[in-house]
Parts: structure tokens; C-alpha cells; sequence
């Protein structure tokens, strides 16, 4: 008999976290020059850039991720397979 108030069965989260999100509105932005977004990174999100770019490439599979920015996260996504095609 399964218990009608239990929680579903999933391992991830029906909502990204705020940090993820965060890392997805810093992705959104412009950056005026070298070495702005990776200084952005350091003081807005406090993580290390390489960091930040681990858990974008990780997001941008994330389907909740495209559900909470379809824009950025396709834009990536089509980088992210130019890129690939290049090598």
C-alpha cells in the first residue's frame, strides 16, 4: 500500500535552486571586456570561473533549466553543438 502523503520518488527538485539560477541571469548578460564576466563571477556568485562553468555546462542539459530560461539555455545549447561540430 503506498501512502498518499509521501513525497514523489524523484531525486531532483521540481524548481532550480538560486544558484543556478543566479548562474543563468549572469549567463544572460553582456560583458564589456575582458575579464568582466569572470571578475562578475568571483563577486557575485563567490565561486571560482571554472566552477561556474561546470555547473552551467551541467544546466544547460537540465530540462528545468529550459523551462525557467528557453532563450539563454537553447543559445547555449547551439553553441554548445557549433562547437562541437568544429572539432
Amino acid at each position: 500500500m503506498t501512502d498518499p502523503d509521501a513525497e514523489p520518488e524523484s531525486s531532483a527538485p521540481a524548481e532550480l535552486s538560486a544558484r543556478a539560477r543566479a548562474v543563468l541571469a549572469l549567463e544572460r548578460r553582456s560583458w564589456a571586456g575582458p575579464g568582466a564576466k569572470e571578475r562578475a563571477i568571483r563577486e557575485e556568485l563567490g565561486m571560482s570561473p571554472v566552477r561556474y562553468f561546470q555547473l552551467l555546462n551541467a544546466l544547460i542539459e537540465d530540462e528545468r533549466a529550459l523551462r525557467e530560461d528557453p532563450v539563454t539555455v537553447n543559445r547555449l545549447r547551439r553553441l554548445k553543438e557549433e562547437r562541437r561540430g568544429r572539432r
